[in-house]
C-alpha cells in the first residue's frame, strides 16, 4: 500500500448518481433538505474566506476564523440527523448565547438603527452581508428539518441567531472603517 492510498481521496464516485450519504451511513437525494442546509453553511464558510481576505481587524478576524471551525462542526451535526446512532460534536446552547454576547457587545458601539440599511459599504461589509443572506437561506433549508423533529433544536437556533451576528458584523466593520450606511428610504 503506498502511502498515497492511505490519504482520504478528494472523489468517492458515490455522487454520479444524484445521491449522496449522510454521516449516519444513509443514503438520500443530492437535493435532499439535510444536503441544501448544509451546503448553504459551507457556502457561508467560504464567503468568510472571502471576509478575511478583505478585513484587517485583528480582533474580528479571531471570531471570524473561530466561527469557520464553528461552522464545520454545524455542517457535521445538519449531516447527522438526531435518529443516527453516530457520536459526533452537535452545537450547544452555550454556542448560542456566544453568538448573543457578541451581539449584545458589538450594539453597544452602534448607532441605533431607525430605518432599514441597504447592504453594501466596504468589501467586508458587503461580504458579511452576503454571509448573512446565505445563513438565512440555510435556516429556511432547515425548517422542515427542525420542524419534523429530525435535526439538533439547538443547530436551528445557533443559524438563526448567526444571520443576526452577521448583520451586526457588517455594521460593525463599516463603523471601524469609517464608511457610513446607505439608509433604505423611499
Amino acid at each position: 500500500m503506498s502511502r498515497y492510498d492511505e490519504i482520504m481521496k478528494i472523489y468517492t464516485k458515490m455522487g454520479d448518481h444524484g445521491s449522496s450519504r449522510l454521516f449516519s451511513g444513509k443514503e438520500v437525494s443530492k437535493n435532499s433538505p439535510f444536503l441544501r442546509t448544509y451546503g448553504d453553511v459551507d457556502e457561508l464558510n467560504s464567503i468568510l474566506g472571502v471576509v478575511l481576505s478583505f478585513n484587517k481587524d485583528k480582533e474580528i478576524d479571531s471570531i471570524l476564523i473561530d466561527l469557520q471551525k464553528k461552522l464545520f462542526i454545524l455542517g457535521a451535526d445538519l449531516a447527522t440527523p438526531l435518529d443516527s446512532h453516530k457520536k459526533i460534536q452537535r452545537i450547544e446552547e452555550k454556542d448560542i448565547l456566544e453568538l448573543e454576547t457578541f451581539i449584545d457587545q458589538y450594539e453597544r458601539e452602534l448607532e441605533p438603527l431607525t430605518n432599514f440599511i441597504l447592504p453594501g459599504g466596504c468589501e467586508s461589509s458587503s461580504f458579511l452581508h452576503l454571509a448573512r443572506t446565505v445563513c438565512r437561506r440555510a435556516e429556511r433549508e432547515a425548517a422542515p428539518l427542525i420542524q419534523d423533529s429530525k435535526i439538533n433544536a439547538q443547530a436551528f437556533i445557533f443559524l438563526n441567531r448567526l444571520s443576526d451576528f452577521l448583520f451586526v458584523l457588517s455594521r460593525i466593520v463599516n463603523k471601524r472603517k469609517g464608511v457610513s450606511e446607505t439608509l433604505w428610504q423611499v
